[in-house]
């Protein structure tokens, strides 16, 4: 097996943001965030949870099929919808952060004038696509969520538990690209408004110097 030489390894690990503080703590999330930001942060517990849930009723669901024979009609549906909200969720928790992901070939090599306008550039460009995901996002709710008549009526998994959960799931897809062009919105204005030099210093990928 290949090794890398101590300074190359040094040298990748330090090109890789730190999620946590030298306390253990979460990196706090970056101000060109704003208050937006702060508040998907916050309820961001609220998804984690969901992820312990599913797992909690895969766990019921082994112990009823395995021990009583007797599984059930909603455990897998159930599973399925937390984790996918979950997954959803977590785009826009990472546009939160400014975490998403970046091309850094040109990025590393600029200096802070020209990093501040990718970083405006990218948000924008960010913003505009997030706008066209939402809006077919919300042609798919229509076909998801409302009949012909225009009554209310949320599609459903079509199987023996025959839940609601692919009309609430495209609902909160909707509502996340939504929230998503939001937060791309707030961090091109905020990277506007920050200074030159202090664009890396606020933002959540600001390197790990060791």
């Amino acid at each position: 097996m290949l090794k890398m030489a101590p300074s190359a390894e040094k040298m990748a690990h330090s090109e890789i943001p730190p999620a946590l503080e030298p306390d253990g703590a979460l990196t706090p999330v970056p101000e060109v965030s704003g208050i937006f930001g702060r508040v998907v942060d916050k309820i961001s517990t609220v998804f984690a949870l969901g992820f312990l849930l599913a797992m909690g009723i895969l766990i019921f669901e082994i112990f009823m099929r395995h021990v009583f024979n007797s599984p059930t009609l909603w455990a897998h549906e159930t599973t399925t919808f937390l984790s996918a909200i979950g997954f959803v969720f977590a785009g826009l928790y990472c546009a939160s952060r400014d975490k998403h992901i970046r091309v850094v070939i040109i990025y590393d090599i600029a200096g802070p004038k020209l990093r501040r306008a990718l970083d405006i550039g990218i948000s924008i460009v960010c913003a505009i696509s997030s706008g066209f995901f939402a809006w077919a996002g919300w042609l798919m709710v229509q076909r998801a969520a409302f009949k012909p008549d225009g009554s209310i009526h949320l599609e459903t998994t079509g199987s023996a538990f025959n839940a609601p959960y692919p009309g609430l799931l495209k609902i909160f897809m909707l509502l996340v690209l939504i929230a998503l062009t939001i937060q791309f919105v707030v961090l091109a204005i905020n990277y506007v408004r920050a200074k030159p030099d202090d664009v890396r210093a606020n933002s959540g990928a600001a390197k790990d110097n060791d």
